[in-house]
């Protein structure tokens, strides 16, 4: 399995199945594990058994011929009644032990036989190895055997030579004739487990009492003996080997290990059943009730809680969860009241614009009332000075006077216009008038029309428009107007012997840029964020108030503002206190006629008479306030008030 599908398998499911998986694959480790090592420990046990039941049958086996032989002798003399009564006995445990399913022969590693007295009934002759491997394994158990009868001699200590000075050689797997005391080994033997048999091999422990039956001659005569002791042969070195049919022990093995498999998955299925159980009521049952009650509080129902009673970490958890929800209901209910509040903040500030509202109406109707009575004089008063100026009767005095109202007269004029203008762009009911013009011959007409002022003052004043310009389609009238103001402001604030530079071209966005710069006083620092402002006019002193050190209202900048704004345009300045600054323009190449655009503070004024209601979480009404407020701080009727 990828990583990836062990990922998806275990990371990305619910935790009941996780807990189940994890678990179950635990579980199911530990039981397989402990129940297969159970089995191979009762194999073994079995294996033991039949170990334990090869060695007996051994000793049952040298029983049975001792006994035998034990109970010819002594039929062959008198006996005294008790001895011969026990016969009976004897031939009953005989043919129980020869009731038992298993066979047994003499196996020697050299041919001949050892019989001496025993019956031919119930004595074999020795075999030779039947295989390599059974020849291999009675030569290791002869060499195991002398060790450990040369151990248990070392042991006994006790001295097992005779009292010649020269004893004769003695058998290593035999206890000397002239000892005295027999040597008991402990038992011994070895087993080799075949296709449906058992088969056992355990040596022949040849000791001192056993030189009276079986005498070291194998020749067939006792004169062997008597003739040539020391050419008499010793006892050789024999195996008993036991087959034990396995059939029964295969039987009760297939028996228990399915009795331990079926209780392993017994054990294995009511584990899992009880560790769904658990998982389900201890561990996922409180998390599906928090996420309920989650749910619930998602829907808006606030006032429910969590309740687990546990007296463990789940009922910590929906404790703290409840605190948790009882501190948002309380931040809920503050947040309503504070709603309320705003509510009626923003309902004393819809009734309060709608004041200044209709006051600002009445405003602009008396600045366009009173500019029109006000152009009517006006235009009287600089109409009778031009007549004036042409009469040649006049002095020299009274042509000063004349010039003086003319003037006067022509500064008023274009005082109370800027007015005017800023009265209809407030009232949304200034219009494009769209049309085609060169801007080049635009941009030369409006400095020859000021180049008069710039002698005055003997500033330099260049233009630097290109003649390939193609044709622009915006309003001409507003383009000078606003070329007309900023020409304006930068012969006001140049000194003598400046220089002010114009130039014109067209940038790759399909834009006007205008670009005029002047080596005046500069704007400071604290004076460039209200510039724009209505009846603001910076200082060179950098002080920002309403006081004038030049002449003019401080609406020239407010109106270019905008007019970019209305041609769809925008203004942006750089400026260095003392060295000058440049003031640049970008328009539209081709303007686009719009509709009808009501003024700002109408649409401000309109969203505050149906202000939206902040629900939990949401702060509209307060957005709608902040940006009421800025927009009305940047109107000259505020500044004023």
């Amino acid at each position: 399995m990828s990583y990836r599908s062990f990922k998806r398998v275990l990371g990305e499911t619910n935790l009941e199945r996780k807990c189940h998986i994890l678990f179950g694959c635990c579980l199911l480790l530990l039981i397989t594990g402990g129940f297969w090592w159970s089995g191979r420990r009762l194999e073994r046990s079995f294996h033991d058994q039949m170990q334990r039941a090869g060695h007996d049958f051994v000793d049952s086996i040298m029983l049975k011929i001792h006994t035998l032989v034990w109970h010819e002798k002594q039929s062959q003399n008198e006996q005294d009644p008790d001895v011969l009564m026990s016969e009976a006995l004897l031939y009953e445990m005989i043919r129980d032990l020869q009731t038992q399913k298993y066979t047994w022969d003499l196996i020697s590693l050299q041919a001949g036989s050892d019989r001496g007295t025993i019956p031919d009934m119930w004595s074999k002759d020795p075999v030779l190895p039947q295989n390599e491997g059974e020849k291999r394994l009675l030569l290791e158990l002869r060499s195991q055997y002398a060790s450990h009868i040369a151990e248990l001699r070392q042991q006994e200590g006790e001295d097992l030579d005779n009292a010649d000075t020269n004893p004769p050689e003695q058998d290593p797997y035999q206890s000397p004739v002239d000892s005295t005391q027999d040597i008991d080994p402990v038992s011994y033997g070895s087993w080799v487990r075949e296709k449906y048999n058992y088969y056992y091999y355990q040596p022949v422990y040849w000791k001192q009492s056993c030189i009276g039956c079986h005498p070291r001659v194998h020749l067939g005569t006792d004169a062997a003996l008597n003739a040539n002791p020391e050419l008499a042969e010793l006892p050789p070195f024999s195996v008993v080997k036991v087959t034990i049919p396995d059939r029964r022990l295969r039987t009760n093995i297939n028996w228990t290990r399915a009795i331990l498999s079926a209780t392993a998955i017994v054990t294995a299925s009511v584990a899992m059943a009880a560790m769904y159980l658990i998982v389900k009521y201890v561990v996922v049952k409180p998390l599906r009730h928090l996420r309920d009650v989650s749910d619930e509080v998602t829907r808006g129902n606030t006032e429910l809680r969590a309740e687990i009673h546990t007296n463990d970490e789940f009922e910590e958890l929906a404790t703290a969860f409840n605190r948790m929800l009882r501190s948002l209901s309380d931040g809920q209910n503050d947040l309503k009241q504070l709603n309320r509040s705003l509510d009626a903040k923003v309902d004393e500030l819809a009734q309060a614009n709608l004041k200044l509202y209709e006051m600002n109406r009445l405003k602009g109707d008396f600045l366009a009332n009173m500019s029109h009575e006000l152009r009517t004089p006006l235009n009287s008063i600089i109409g009778f000075s031009d007549v004036l100026q042409g009469i040649d009767i006049l002095n020299n005095k009274q042509r000063r006077y004349v010039q003086n109202i003319q003037h006067s007269g022509r500064l008023l004029l274009d005082m109370i216009n800027d007015i005017l203008d800023l009265a209809k762009m407030e009232s949304g009911k200034m219009e494009l008038r769209l049309s085609e013009f060169r801007v080049n011959a635009i941009v030369k007409a409006q400095c020859d029309l000021v180049r008069s002022l710039t002698e005055e003052k003997n500033i330099g004043l260049e233009v630097a428009v290109s003649h390939d310009l193609p044709v622009m389609y915006q309003d001409q009238s507003k383009v000078q107007q606003v070329l007309t103001n900023l020409l304006s402001n930068a012969i006001k604030f140049t000194p003598e012997g400046g220089r002010i530079n114009v130039s014109a071209n067209k940038t790759p966005k399909e834009q006007l840029e205008l670009c005029i710069a002047d080596t005046g006083v500069g704007i400071a620092e604290e004076d460039r964020e209200v510039v724009f402002e209505k009846f603001r006019q910076g200082t060179p002193g950098g002080t920002n108030n309403l006081t004038r050190a030049y002449s003019g209202t401080g609406l020239g900048l407010s109106i270019v503002k905008e007019l970019c704004k209305l041609m769809g345009g925008d203004v942006s300045f750089e400026s260095d206190l003392g060295k000058g600054s440049i003031f640049t323009i970008r328009l539209p190449w081709r303007g686009a006629d719009k509709p009808h655009r009501d003024s700002s503070l109408k649409t401000k004024l309109d969203d505050l008479t149906n202000p939206y209601r902040m629900d939990f979480g949401r702060n509209q009404s307060q957005t709608n306030s902040e940006d009421l407020a800025t927009d009305d701080s940047t109107t000259g009727t505020e500044s004023r008030v």
